[in-house]
């Protein structure tokens, strides 16, 4: 599954960072602010610029810890701006939100648009819903008809009832799109289904082309003025989704008056004709979807065909060049954001490096934003021990120690304060995510003094790719606390 303007001016005077090849992405701290009120998303402007990240709170990495010590996570890692994947809209982490806001971090609400992984929520009719493909999937995952009014309505009142309830800066509909890349041929094409077909006879008076049997008068090939109405038939059936849901009547704009919006389509390196594949395959024409929606941002999102490639150039973006400017020519004050994928096979995961060279270069192409799927599965997590990045005395005797991951509370190890004298041994401490609380006997007199960690490590168990080994903080890392 590929998971893959209102405001005129809130593209302009935006400062973007050019990084050097040797800087961490993720080395610097966010300047911790007061919780923003739920009206006054507007406020933190930095939603529509630089590095962000994606999130899925319902991954293990990020169960069994408190939601501050996740915050703070992102924080340290050098965020501004998260995009929290919505499963369920009914399932939210408001605490999680708020943690992030108490960081002045802004919070997108990213919500699938052609389906959904988890259907506990949904109403008992929901399988009338259904897309109708080529030919049957068993992948996990729901495909819904655009066509179906039911779901359109359904998924118009689940989104706004969400951003009544929980405090999000902003609503994206993600991944709006009919199925797949090369989907005739591989026999994953949709929607071909009952609401497809009456909508089609309804509009143009005729059937939908046949796309399995090519000896049928029908087929597709055989018919290309119908066929071409079929196209335009689906672009506007994708755009007619996204704009209902922020756009209509109860929709995102109409029930939270603050609320950001952003679209989302893809992108390909496909050759010169591959903006027009991503339209007859999917149903996807960005132009035509800006002009409807008229969002507060746009983003790119890498297809399968890339973001699988072991190999993929952190320069690729460069290759997006044909979808990119005609966006920048027909939306100038729009801001655009592109989205990669920094780890969902073992086989092509992107460690730090290559994420600094890929920031570097969508900055240089002119991009506002970037962001990735999904911030715990990238190479860095894998390769990369935790080290302590912050120190704070907590009462008399205590110190908690903040590191850039999350550590396994069953290794901690030695654990010692130093100053001249001898080193005196934690009486205690307790992991929470990437935060180690100690309680000493007291704490050494001068300042600063350091604590010494001679074993502690990172939670492979947690990470989405198994069997891989854990990383020590190596030993005799020395953090100064002042």
């Amino acid at each position: 599954m590929d998971l893959e303007g209102k405001s005129p001016n809130s593209g302009k005077d935006i400062i973007m960072r050019r990084i050097s090849a040797d800087e961490q992405v993720f080395g610097t701290s966010a300047r911790k602010g007061e919780l923003m009120k739920k009206d006054s998303a507007n406020s933190r402007a930095w939603a529509f610029e630089g590095p962000s990240i994606q999130i899925d709170p319902l991954f293990p990495y990020y169960q069994n810890r408190t939601e501050d010590s996740v915050a703070e996570e992102i924080q340290l890692s050098g965020y501004r701006t998260v995009h929290y994947f919505v499963v369920n809209e009914t399932r939210i982490n408001e605490k999680l939100i708020r943690c992030f806001h108490d960081r002045d971090i802004a919070v997108w609400a990213l919500v699938i648009g052609n389906g959904t992984f988890e259907t506990s929520h949904l109403p008992s009719e929901w399988p009338a819903w259904k897309m109708g493909l080529l030919k049957e999937l068993s992948d996990g995952f729901e495909r819904f008809s655009p066509f179906s009014e039911a779901y359109v309505q359904w998924k118009k009142e689940a989104v706004s009832r969400m951003l009544q309830q929980y405090p999000f800066d902003g609503i994206e509909i993600a991944e709006p799109y009919f199925p797949e890349w090369d989907g005739i041929r591989r026999g994953v094409y949709g929607d071909i289904g009952p609401a497809a077909k009456q909508a089609f006879h309804e509009k143009y008076g005729l059937s939908i082309p046949e796309f399995a049997n090519r000896f049928a008068a029908n087929y597709y090939k055989k018919i290309p003025d119908v066929y071409a109405k079929w196209i335009e038939f689906r672009v506007d059936a994708v755009n007619a989704l996204i704009d209902e849901i922020i756009n209509g009547s109860g929709g995102a704009r109409a029930v939270r008056a603050d609320i950001l919006a952003a679209t989302w389509s893809l992108a390909v390196d496909g050759g010169a004709v591959s903006t027009l594949r991503l339209k007859e395959w999917q149903g996807l024409d960005a132009i035509s979807m800006i002009e409807k929606v008229k969002p507060d941002l746009h983003v790119l999102q890498t297809h399968w065909p890339d973001w699988m490639k072991r190999n993929l150039k952190a320069e690729y973006a460069g290759t997006y060049e044909s979808f990119a400017a005609p966006i920048r020519a027909a939306f100038p004050g729009l801001p655009l954001g592109i989205q990669a994928d920094v780890g969902s096979k073992a086989n092509m995961m992107k460690g730090r490096s290559w994420l600094n060279q890929f920031q570097n270069t969508v900055y240089d192409l002119g991009y506002h934003t970037w962001t990735a799927y999904e911030y715990h599965l990238g190479g860095y997590m894998y390769e990369e021990p935790p080290v302590p990045l912050t120190a704070v005395i907590q009462e008399e005797a205590e110190v908690v120690v903040s590191f850039s991951k999350r550590l396994d509370p069953g290794s901690t190890g030695v654990i010692v304060a130093k100053a001249d004298g001898e080193g005196i041994p934690a009486l205690e401490s307790k992991v929470d995510g990437n935060r180690l609380w100690l309680r000493f006997r007291q704490l050494p007199d001068s300042r600063p003094f350091y604590i010494e960690f001679r074993d502690a490590k990172d939670t492979p168990t947690l990470w989405y790719v198994k069997g891989r080994k854990a990383n020590d903080v190596p030993r005799g890392t020395r953090f100064p606390v002042f």
